[in-house]
């Protein structure tokens, strides 16, 4: 038996998949929410720096990985143009639903697939841009997602990870406070649901340090690969240059 984590616990790696998209069923009502609550709004300026490096051009096809709720498919979307294309996937529906329907309340419209970041179903060298935004860290086999998504990428297109990381040493303590004591408790709160909140304090500490994902990306073929910390590490994006 193949075993992984599922934040905490060790779980059967089959048995993951399904477990995490329980957690996104649940909240994904709220998520929008959530994430201005439990992030005091921070989430936005780390997703608006997102997408200055991207840095994305008129024409461009860009492909959003664990999108969820659209925030960087929106963002994209009239950078790319008419002649571009953003391509809005997630693993789990019930998110990417709340993402399509908010899409389509803001006037957007684009293409929007329900896909295994494991298993992407587009051709070789399809996309100018990858992004994965708070997304990573739930996928079973990071590797072969990161491969996955070099893959489909042209050469010298960019990928974008967009993740919680390991904090500065400083605020370590008062970061574990709230993420143990208070996120459950404002997750029963706002969602009814503190169960998925504590998976969330627990999968980031699971998920790889910054050094560590770096590495793990230029093993996965990337070239180039750099970091920027942001609110202390407490969130990190990567950046990986396909060769």
């Amino acid at each position: 038996m193949t075993t992984t984590h599922f934040g905490f616990e060790s779980v059967e790696e089959q048995d993951k998949a399904r477990r995490v998209r329980g957690v996104f069923d649940s909240v994904a009502s709220k998520y929008d929410v959530m994430n201005d609550l439990m992030s005091v709004g921070l989430h936005r300026a780390w997703k608006a720096y997102t997408v200055l490096v991207a840095n994305v051009k008129e024409g461009q096809q860009v492909l959003d990985i664990a999108g969820g709720t659209g925030d960087l498919s929106l963002a994209f979307a009239p950078k790319v143009g008419e002649s571009g294309r953003v391509v809005h996937t997630d693993i789990n529906e019930a998110m990417l639903r709340e993402g399509r329907n908010r899409l389509l309340d803001a006037g957007v419209c684009l293409p929007t697939l329900v896909c295994d970041a494991e298993h992407l179903p587009f051709p070789d060298a399809s996309f100018d841009l990858v992004t994965v935004a708070f997304g990573l860290r739930n996928m079973t086999h990071k590797d072969g997602a990161l491969r996955e998504m070099n893959r489909v990428l042209k050469p010298g297109g960019k990928l974008l990870v967009l993740e919680f990381s390991k904090v500065a040493k400083p605020l370590e303590k008062i970061y574990d406070w709230y993420s143990f004591k208070v996120l459950p408790k404002l997750g029963k709160l706002v969602a009814n649901d503190d169960a998925s909140y504590q998976y969330l304090a627990e999968s980031i500490r699971m998920h790889p340090s910054q050094e560590e994902l770096k590495a793990l990306m230029k093993n996965s073929g990337f070239g180039h690969v750099d970091y920027h910390n942001m609110s202390g590490g407490m969130v990190a994006l990567h950046v990986g240059i396909k060769c």
